[in-house]
């Protein structure tokens, strides 16, 4: 429920709103605007009896929020929320900002390495799996706290932001200490004690889609985030499991509009793990720019043949750099720009 007041509500009358609705057994939310102050409630799970507040002084009108997630619904909040991971690096307003990396931290010099090329190319944040979640147990499960120590010494050499993934939540906390942006990755992304935890932690959050789980699914997972008070949530896509082998996964870029018109949270895009394969990589990133996603998350590796995980997905660093270079034109197309300057453009 949403208690919208007039605009010449005073703070007593809010404060009036807030602790009625604390007497019915649910927490207040006030989210001041430029003309208005809405006070949302939460705490709930079914319609509540609005009659209580609605006839109090200041109160112009209450709203029913009709889903079942209600933070993170355009309902609650009509202007897109930006989410600012590090200085001059946002989420959801006209800029594409694009994240590029390894899948996985396997050593000093190809971090070092990567990290320098795709900033050259124009990225803004570095990604790189310290701790690395593996259908196989014998697969490779990343080098731990030691590349977290390795994703900090490149975000000293170059200055970009770092996005790297949480799997659980004492491992959340360590990841908290490195990165700007933590990742949930699919198969986390119904770990409602890990979103708690992250949620309460406070740093902004990518959460990926799980590879089978409606938008509708994605947004309740946000929700678990936002309620425990961190509104810091970026939603990516990242491909669905499906029947088809042609590709490792089903792109879903219905989903960034579908989004945009129920969530106010923006939505990037994962070309990488949404195809599988490193020839569809450019062309799903090209349509992602042009369907409206508010930022890219691409992976790429100095040496793709000697990667330890997710190499036939990786894009090298001359291929990334062509991919920006195209990505600019194709923003500029449909009116946006994407953040950051390569090394030696004007």
């Amino acid at each position: 429920m949403l208690v919208v007041m007039s605009n010449t509500a005073t703070k007593a009358d809010i404060d009036r709103v807030c602790e009625t609705i604390r007497t019915m057994g649910y927490t207040p939310v006030a989210m001041p605007g430029s003309s208005r102050t809405t006070v949302g409630l939460i705490g709930n799970d079914r319609r509540v009896d609005s009659s209580l507040v609605a006839e109090l002084p200041g109160v112009a009108q209450v709203i029913h929020v009709s889903n079942l997630y209600k933070q993170v619904s355009r309902e609650w909040k009509s202007d897109g929320t930006i989410v600012t991971i590090a200085p001059g690096v946002s989420f959801g307003g006209a800029a594409v900002p694009v994240i590029a990396g390894p899948c996985s931290v396997e050593s000093e010099a190809q971090i070092l390495e990567a990290a320098r090329g795709v900033k050259a190319a124009g990225a803004v944040a570095l990604r790189g799996g310290a701790f690395k979640p593996r259908s196989s147990p014998y697969s490779f499960q990343g080098m731990g706290k030691q590349g977290l120590e390795l994703l900090a010494l490149a975000k000293r050499e170059t200055g970009l932001a770092i996005v790297t993934e949480a799997m659980d939540d004492e491992g959340a906390h360590l990841v908290a200490e490195v990165a700007d942006l933590i990742q949930i990755g699919a198969r986390n992304m119904q770990n409602y004690s890990l979103l708690k935890t992250v949620g309460r932690i406070g740093k902004p959050v990518l959460l990926k889609r799980g590879m089978a789980a409606t938008i509708e699914d994605l947004l309740l997972s946000a929700e678990y985030i936002l309620s425990e008070g961190n509104q810091q949530v970026i939603l990516c896509e990242r491909g669905l499991r499906s029947f088809d082998a042609t590709a490792r996964n089903l792109f879903d870029l219905t989903a960034i509009p579908v989004v945009h018109g129920l969530s106010h949270l923006p939505i990037v895009a994962d070309p990488s793990h949404g195809t599988g394969r490193r020839d569809k990589v450019t062309p799903m990133a090209r349509a992602a720019v042009a369907a409206g996603a508010d930022g890219l998350i691409v992976e790429v590796h100095p040496h793709p043949e000697r990667a330890l995980s997710d190499g036939a997905q990786s894009l090298t660093l001359d291929q990334f750099t062509e991919l920006m270079r195209q990505l600019r034109r194709v923003a500029e197309a449909v009116d946006r720009q994407v953040s950051g300057t390569p090394a030696g453009a004007a």
